[in-house]
């Protein structure tokens, strides 16, 4: 069984928007950056969505993410996952991201929007709790997943889910 640790917060102090994920793929994991699988339709969306070519190196389509005031994290700092499949965690080994710490370092998060059920599920049942009012009541929305486990929804359509809550950031 493999143990993992996710990546810090993708993030500036300005920002408006959270993305959350459940926890990096194993292709991410290694390449040390959030939705690198060449298959995993988060950089192509945002190409289509807020105009960040998804052919710029990672490091520049992270600091434009940034810049519209976007951030992206994951709602797990750790657990035991053979493979990359959110299905195959091991519940007994996950354990949450400290979003109590986050809210209150980035307070002008306005909304946050999960990629995918699963990542809303975990935050509902592993983090909701615990927070205070004033954050648990941060407006949400679940997005169609990029990852490519969920081939039954098309690019197109994904992306349109998408742009209903980031369209307004475009730039």
């Amino acid at each position: 069984m493999t143990s993992l640790r996710g990546f810090p917060p993708m993030c500036c102090p300005s920002a408006t928007t959270l993305i959350l994920g459940s926890m990096p793929g194993n292709a991410s994991l290694e390449a040390g950056q959030y939705y690198a699988h060449p298959r995993n339709a988060f950089w192509p969306i945002m190409e289509m969505v807020l105009g960040i070519d998804s052919r710029w190196a990672y490091g520049r389509r992270a600091d434009e993410l940034t810049s519209r005031g976007v951030a992206v994290w994951d709602v797990l700092g750790a657990c035991e996952r053979p493979g990359s499949l959110d299905s195959s965690i091991v519940p007994s080994s996950m354990r949450p991201n400290d979003f109590s710490a986050f809210f209150e370092a980035h307070g002008r998060i306005a909304r946050v929007a999960f990629n995918g059920a699963t990542a809303f599920r975990l935050y509902r049942r592993l983090v909701l709790q615990g927070l205070s009012a004033r954050h648990a009541a941060i407006p949400a929305a679940v997005l169609p997943s990029t990852s490519p486990a969920m081939a039954s929804m098309g690019l197109a359509a994904k992306a349109e889910a998408w742009r209903g809550v980031l369209g307004s950031l475009e730039g």
